[in-house]
Protein backbone atom coordinates (compact mmCIF):
# COMPACT_ATOMS: atom_id res chain seq x y z
CA UNK A 1 0.00 0.00 0.00
CA UNK A 2 1.45 3.43 -0.76
CA UNK A 3 2.15 5.94 1.95
CA UNK A 4 -0.69 8.79 0.43
CA UNK A 5 -2.83 6.02 0.23
CA UNK A 6 -2.17 4.59 4.00
CA UNK A 7 -2.40 8.09 5.36
CA UNK A 8 -5.70 9.04 3.65
CA UNK A 9 -7.32 5.29 4.74
CA UNK A 10 -6.44 6.47 8.89
CA UNK A 11 -7.62 9.44 8.59
CA UNK A 12 -10.85 8.57 7.26
CA UNK A 13 -11.15 5.98 9.79
CA UNK A 14 -9.66 8.59 12.12
CA UNK A 15 -12.97 10.99 11.34
CA UNK A 16 -15.34 8.37 11.15
CA UNK A 17 -14.53 7.16 14.67
CA UNK A 18 -14.53 11.12 15.99
CA UNK A 19 -17.58 11.44 14.45
CA UNK A 20 -19.61 8.48 15.40
CA UNK A 21 -18.16 9.37 19.24
CA UNK A 22 -19.66 12.90 18.92
CA UNK A 23 -23.10 11.73 17.48
CA UNK A 24 -22.74 9.49 20.63
CA UNK A 25 -21.89 12.31 23.26
CA UNK A 26 -24.86 14.67 21.48
CA UNK A 27 -27.96 12.18 21.61
CA UNK A 28 -26.65 11.84 25.37
CA UNK A 29 -26.95 15.05 25.42
CA UNK A 30 -30.19 16.08 23.90
CA UNK A 31 -29.19 16.32 20.48
CA UNK A 32 -29.41 14.62 17.35
CA UNK A 33 -27.75 15.12 13.83
CA UNK A 34 -29.87 14.95 11.02
CA UNK A 35 -28.11 13.89 7.70
CA UNK A 36 -31.26 12.90 5.35
CA UNK A 37 -32.65 15.33 2.96
CA UNK A 38 -36.38 14.67 4.80
CA UNK A 39 -35.65 17.49 7.27
CA UNK A 40 -33.13 20.50 6.73
CA UNK A 41 -29.80 18.99 7.42
CA UNK A 42 -27.96 20.16 10.61
CA UNK A 43 -28.12 19.86 14.54
CA UNK A 44 -31.55 19.15 16.61
CA UNK A 45 -32.19 19.79 20.10
CA UNK A 46 -34.88 17.45 22.45
CA UNK A 47 -37.23 20.08 24.19
CA UNK A 48 -39.93 19.57 25.98
CA UNK A 49 -42.70 20.32 23.89
CA UNK A 50 -46.32 18.94 23.50
CA UNK A 51 -46.97 17.84 19.55
CA UNK A 52 -48.47 20.36 17.80
CA UNK A 53 -48.86 20.60 13.82
CA UNK A 54 -45.77 22.31 12.66
CA UNK A 55 -43.00 20.61 15.11
CA UNK A 56 -40.57 18.37 14.05
CA UNK A 57 -40.45 14.86 16.06
CA UNK A 58 -38.65 11.88 16.27
CA UNK A 59 -40.42 8.82 16.07
CA UNK A 60 -40.15 4.68 16.75
CA UNK A 61 -42.18 3.34 13.52
CA UNK A 62 -44.44 0.92 14.89
CA UNK A 63 -43.80 -2.71 14.05
CA UNK A 64 -45.31 -3.03 10.39
CA UNK A 65 -43.96 -4.54 7.69
CA UNK A 66 -43.84 -2.00 5.87
CA UNK A 67 -41.27 -0.62 8.15
CA UNK A 68 -39.40 -4.32 7.77
CA UNK A 69 -39.44 -3.37 4.04
CA UNK A 70 -38.13 -0.17 4.21
CA UNK A 71 -34.98 -1.29 6.38
CA UNK A 72 -34.52 -3.84 3.93
CA UNK A 73 -34.63 -1.20 1.07
CA UNK A 74 -32.08 0.96 2.96
CA UNK A 75 -34.48 3.73 3.61
CA UNK A 76 -33.54 4.12 6.78
CA UNK A 77 -31.32 2.34 9.12
CA UNK A 78 -31.50 -0.60 11.72
CA UNK A 79 -31.66 0.95 15.62
CA UNK A 80 -32.95 0.75 19.11
CA UNK A 81 -36.25 1.21 18.69
CA UNK A 82 -39.12 -1.85 19.01
CA UNK A 83 -38.63 -4.13 16.11
CA UNK A 84 -34.74 -3.30 15.50
CA UNK A 85 -35.95 -0.15 13.79
CA UNK A 86 -33.74 3.33 13.91
CA UNK A 87 -35.41 6.67 14.81
CA UNK A 88 -37.06 8.81 11.78
CA UNK A 89 -36.96 12.71 11.66
CA UNK A 90 -40.44 14.15 10.22
CA UNK A 91 -42.51 17.25 10.73
CA UNK A 92 -45.80 17.00 12.06
CA UNK A 93 -48.57 18.28 9.38
CA UNK A 94 -51.57 16.70 10.75
CA UNK A 95 -53.17 16.21 14.35
CA UNK A 96 -56.25 15.30 16.25
CA UNK A 97 -59.48 16.69 14.49
CA UNK A 98 -57.92 17.24 11.00
CA UNK A 99 -59.89 15.77 7.86
CA UNK A 100 -56.53 14.21 5.77
CA UNK A 101 -56.58 12.60 2.40
CA UNK A 102 -53.67 10.69 0.96
CA UNK A 103 -54.58 9.45 -2.22
CA UNK A 104 -52.18 9.12 -5.93
CA UNK A 105 -52.30 13.18 -6.12
CA UNK A 106 -51.09 13.75 -3.01
CA UNK A 107 -51.85 14.91 0.70
CA UNK A 108 -54.24 17.29 1.67
CA UNK A 109 -54.92 18.56 5.59
CA UNK A 110 -58.19 20.22 6.05
CA UNK A 111 -58.75 20.63 1.63
CA UNK A 112 -55.28 22.00 1.99
CA UNK A 113 -52.77 19.92 -0.55
CA UNK A 114 -49.25 19.91 1.03
CA UNK A 115 -46.44 20.27 -1.29
CA UNK A 116 -44.18 17.03 -2.32
CA UNK A 117 -46.51 14.64 -1.10
CA UNK A 118 -46.89 13.22 -4.32
CA UNK A 119 -46.35 9.83 -3.94
CA UNK A 120 -44.12 7.83 -6.16
CA UNK A 121 -44.93 4.97 -7.57
CA UNK A 122 -40.83 3.88 -7.57
CA UNK A 123 -37.89 4.40 -5.44
CA UNK A 124 -34.76 5.93 -7.29
CA UNK A 125 -33.94 2.45 -8.14
CA UNK A 126 -37.08 1.62 -9.71
CA UNK A 127 -38.32 -0.74 -6.58
CA UNK A 128 -42.05 -0.40 -6.14
CA UNK A 129 -42.92 1.31 -3.00
CA UNK A 130 -46.55 1.15 -1.07
CA UNK A 131 -49.26 3.03 -2.00
CA UNK A 132 -51.06 3.89 0.56
CA UNK A 133 -54.67 5.31 0.84
CA UNK A 134 -56.43 6.84 3.57
CA UNK A 135 -59.57 9.44 3.68
CA UNK A 136 -60.37 10.49 7.70
CA UNK A 137 -60.55 12.71 10.36
CA UNK A 138 -57.29 11.76 13.17
CA UNK A 139 -58.38 10.45 16.29
CA UNK A 140 -56.76 11.96 19.34
CA UNK A 141 -53.28 10.59 19.71
CA UNK A 142 -52.81 10.36 15.69
CA UNK A 143 -50.15 11.97 13.52
CA UNK A 144 -49.70 12.77 10.13
CA UNK A 145 -45.57 12.49 9.72
CA UNK A 146 -44.10 13.49 6.52
CA UNK A 147 -41.34 15.71 4.80
CA UNK A 148 -42.74 18.80 2.99
CA UNK A 149 -38.84 19.52 1.47
CA UNK A 150 -38.08 15.81 -0.61
CA UNK A 151 -40.33 14.38 -2.63
CA UNK A 152 -38.13 11.41 -2.36
CA UNK A 153 -38.97 10.86 1.18
CA UNK A 154 -40.15 7.99 3.28
CA UNK A 155 -43.43 8.95 4.82
CA UNK A 156 -47.02 8.95 5.41
CA UNK A 157 -47.59 8.76 1.93
CA UNK A 158 -45.98 5.27 2.26
CA UNK A 159 -46.92 4.45 5.64
CA UNK A 160 -49.75 6.35 6.93
CA UNK A 161 -50.58 8.09 10.65
CA UNK A 162 -48.17 7.53 13.47
CA UNK A 163 -49.67 6.98 17.03
CA UNK A 164 -48.69 9.42 19.69
CA UNK A 165 -47.14 6.09 21.68
CA UNK A 166 -44.41 6.42 19.51
CA UNK A 167 -42.90 9.70 19.04
CA UNK A 168 -40.05 9.88 21.22
CA UNK A 169 -39.32 13.67 21.65
CA UNK A 170 -40.25 16.93 19.99
CA UNK A 171 -37.27 18.43 18.22
CA UNK A 172 -36.15 21.87 17.58
CA UNK A 173 -33.59 23.14 14.85
CA UNK A 174 -30.07 24.68 16.23
CA UNK A 175 -28.09 24.60 13.32
CA UNK A 176 -29.21 23.71 9.61
CA UNK A 177 -29.06 24.14 6.16
CA UNK A 178 -31.65 23.17 3.64
CA UNK A 179 -30.33 21.17 1.08
CA UNK A 180 -33.63 20.90 -0.89
CA UNK A 181 -33.18 24.58 -1.95
CA UNK A 182 -32.16 25.31 -5.80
Amino acid sequence: MNKPFKILAISVLILSIVLFVLSIILRIGGFYINTTPSLPVGLYRIVDEPVLKGAYVAFCPPQRDVFDWAVVRGYFNPGDCPGGYGQLLKRVHAVAGDTILIDETGITVNGQWLPNSVPLSTDVYGAALPQYRLNAVLGESEYLLLSDLNPHSFDARYFGVIDHAQIVHVVRPVFTFNLQEE
